[in-house]
């Protein structure tokens, strides 16, 4: 059998979309007929633990990475730790670079490599690695750097940004093969690649086993956190950053504080406490925000809200699709969507017909089209909305439809 590697920041038991989308890309390459190894940190993305932690990960060299098996799949992950400090964080990503090539430099066998973006670092490490065992490379963009680095204003240094497109160029055009996820995407980076037909388009997917419509009347979520009222039910479940846009929700929040509304944001991020003060400010009583859930639960939030919303930051609505969507669609749930027109979001729903989308960049704006929407729709319209959106995804978007693609991508590499 013809060895994998996966190569990534993240992996079962992180719980985060990339996460989720690779434990199922390398299910799919091993049932398919490949040996698969994955290379990774210890989980602290979102992680849930439980009693079989210590069962789990078993202790490698004093500690320095440990062991794990995933549906058979052997998974070596590398000490990481979601440190505060932002030089403890940078001193644990260096180490994972340098440790993770060196544990791949004596893996026997490699044919393939496949990483995700980000980070862009991890993509250059491959291409020498391949280079170094003769190994094809796959590199996976699912968000543009150092673009979207440029577009949040976190990256300002001309010579920095010189150094990290000379390393972008240098990991497109020294991959055997670069995937994108959206034809936006595409048209973005193609131009950057001296030999084209090496970018291709392989979407990002759903389980569409554990993702799909249940009844309301099984949901057994907590009376506290999840009232059982007549309010129409606004939900955001993930991560609470910068890539979303929060004015807009705690301005629709305020507006509709008195109507027959309520609002739920569920996750973790950098911007948490800005709608938790928000919400004690502007006593608003019907905004409910709530810790990560468990993966498994996801189904049941979502079958308990009417309408998920998603309110992308106008600076990086370009750079980016959250995953979350084909989630969301899977489970039968309409959207309330505010991002710029012809972002990589709006050209994949703009004809689905299971989203309200508004294209205003001004907060206010977007409020006054939100709850415009809102008003005029009772809980049917937004049911019939949210059913448009199920057999799109089944039909092209699930897992076993594009893991597949994957598949194909590797066999082609290695004829």
């Amino acid at each position: 059998m013809s060895k994998v590697l996966i190569h990534s920041l993240v992996f079962n038991p992180d719980g985060v979309s990339t996460a989720y989308l690779y434990n199922d890309i390398a299910t799919k390459l091993k049932v398919s007929g490949f040996d698969v190894v994955v290379y990774t940190t210890t989980p602290h993305y979102n992680y849930q633990k439980s009693d079989d932690e210590k069962k789990l990960f078993k202790k490698k060299f004093l500690g320095l990475f440990y062991v794990s098996d995933y549906k058979g799949i052997p998974v070596n992950h590398i000490n990481q730790k979601k440190y505060k400090n932002t030089f403890k964080r940078l001193l644990g990503f260096v180490f994972f670079h340098i440790m993770s090539f060196f544990l791949i430099l004596f893996e026997k066998n490699v044919k393939v490599i496949l990483s995700p973006s980000p980070p862009l670092t991890l993509g250059f490490l491959n291409v020498i690695l391949g280079k170094l065992k003769g190994a094809k490379v796959i590199y996976n963009v699912q968000e543009i750097y150092p673009d979207l680095l440029i577009s949040n204003g976190g990256l300002k240094s001309n010579t920095l940004i010189k150094l990290l497109k000379r390393m972008e160029s240098f990991v497109y055009n020294f991959s055997n093969a670069v995937t994108t996820i959206d034809n936006i995407f595409y048209e973005t980076i193609m131009t950057r690649f001296k030999d084209r037909s090496k970018l291709s388009i392989i979407p990002n997917f759903v389980d569409t086993e554990l993702y799909k419509p249940i009844d309301i009347e099984s949901n057994d979520l907590s009376d506290t956190d999840f009232p059982n009222t007549d309010d129409v039910k606004l939900m955001y479940a993930g991560n609470i950053g910068l890539a979303q846009e929060w004015d807009t929700l705690i301005r629709l929040a305020i507006e509709l504080k008195d109507e027959k509304f309520s609002f739920f944001v569920i996750g973790d991020g950098a911007l948490k406490e800005k709608i938790i003060k928000a919400k004690i400010d502007h006593k608003l009583n019907k905004l409910y925000i709530l810790p990560y859930q468990e993966r498994k639960k996801i189904p049941k939030l979502l079958a308990y809200s009417d309408i998920q919303f998603i309110f992308m930051n106008p600076r990086l609505d370009a750079h980016g699709f959250p995953s979350k969507v084909y989630t969301i669609m899977a489970c039968g749930k309409p959207m309330l969507i505010a991002s710029s027109s012809n972002t990589p979001i709006v050209n994949f729903l703009i004809d689905k017909n299971c989203s309200f989308i508004s294209n205003e960049t001004d907060s206010s704006k977007r409020v006054h089209d939100f709850a415009r929407f809102l008003r005029k729709s009772s809980k049917t319209d937004l049911q019939e909305m949210g059913e448009r959106g199920v057999e799109v995804v089944k039909q092209s978007y699930s897992k076993e439809v594009v893991t597949s693609q994957y598949v194909n991508l590797v066999k082609k590499l290695l004829e």
